[in-house]
């Protein structure tokens, strides 16, 4: 029988083997979407098999689509989370925690994204100082705009807006998921971010099939997004950026923006940092005290990594609380 404390080292040595495993290898580009790893990673499997139901579940009846839309957001949690735990369960039956641990630790790594956004942060931040707009522009997509006519500094400011909205959904919320139900709760979290990127819009074709995804993410990101806000103005001050103007803007602006919680990092990192963010047409976080330059992205990431540290201190006791009650897989 495997004894406490062996379970409880496992369980920090995945969360602590799976950041390292995503820092050395990173993710697939999804500038080069033909590729196998891409195709095959999880995300894009659950945005496919979301793309696949969606059709069939509308209806012509907007209640009707409602319920759907419930169906979907389950059937595509459902059909990631229960298999990872079965999966895990069975690889720890059957072969011990050892290599339990190793099948865990690629699994969460896929729910983590640290390695390819730094890549794409340093090298929009090389292009803009460079004022090589065409290649600073491929590094803007992230936060969901038309970047063909935006300028180096809106380019600037789509990144760090990017990082620090990602902080919530590909850092510290499958962080705490798997802090709090395993590695199946990290997989069920990526699938309800994936169905929220997928269908969770307004527009008429998603409002009413799309709601209830978009609503369990805002539910389930809810404490996180505060908590990414107030790790933001503690890692401002751990950097020498500016802590108080990283709580006293986050106060301000974080309803601006149309995201109940994007807002809470957002307009934190806008404080920090000192600058303005603007997403043009839509919201304009902070203040212009200095200006956005590219230094200000390696600013932000150096407050993103902290950030990442500071979560994974705050999550050791609850994965020993956790543990200490049950073994989620």
């Amino acid at each position: 029988m495997t004894s406490v404390l062996t379970i409880l080292a496992i369980a920090i040595s995945v969360l602590i083997m799976a950041i390292l495993l995503d820092l050395m290898l990173g993710d697939p580009s999804p500038n080069n979407p033909s590729k196998l790893a891409f195709r095959l990673h999880p995300t894009v499997l659950m945005g496919k098999l979301a793309g696949l139901l969606e059709p069939h579940l509308k209806s012509p009846k907007p209640k009707v689509t409602k319920l759907n839309g419930v169906l979907l957001a389950l059937a595509v949690i459902i059909a990631f989370a229960i298999p990872t735990y079965v999966g895990l369960w069975g690889i720890y039956t059957i072969f011990g925690i050892v290599v339990y641990a190793v099948f865990a630790v690629i699994l969460l790594k896929l729910t983590i994204c640290i390695k390819l956004e730094t890549d794409w942060a340093k090298a929009a931040s090389r292009a803009i100082a460079a004022n090589d707009l065409s290649e600073a522009r491929k590094y803007s997509h992230f936060s969901r705009r038309e970047s063909r006519d935006l300028t180096g500094t809106q380019i600037g400011s789509a990144v760090i807006e990017s990082m620090a909205e990602n902080l919530i959904d590909f850092k510290l919320s499958p962080i705490i998921a798997y802090s709090l139900l395993g590695v199946s709760g990290a997989i069920a979290f990526r699938a309800v971010n994936t169905l929220d990127g997928m269908v969770g819009f307004k527009d008429p074709d998603h409002i009413h099939i799309g709601w209830f995804s978009a609503n369990l993410d805002t539910v389930i990101n809810y404490i996180p997004a505060r908590l990414t806000g107030v790790l933001i103005v503690a890692a401002a001050a751990l950097v020498g950026a500016d802590a108080t103007t990283a709580w006293s803007i986050a106060k301000r602006d974080h309803a601006k923006t149309p995201s109940r919680n994007h807002g809470w990092p957002m307009a934190a990192m806008a404080g920090a940092l000192r600058v303005q963010l603007e997403k043009p047409g839509q919201y304009v976080l902070g203040e212009s005290t200095e200006p956005l330059s590219p230094g200000k992205i390696l600013q932000a990431l150096r407050i993103r990594n902290v950030c990442v540290a500071l979560c994974i201190l705050l999550c050791l006791p609850i994965i020993v609380l956790t543990r200490l009650v049950f073994f989620p897989f």
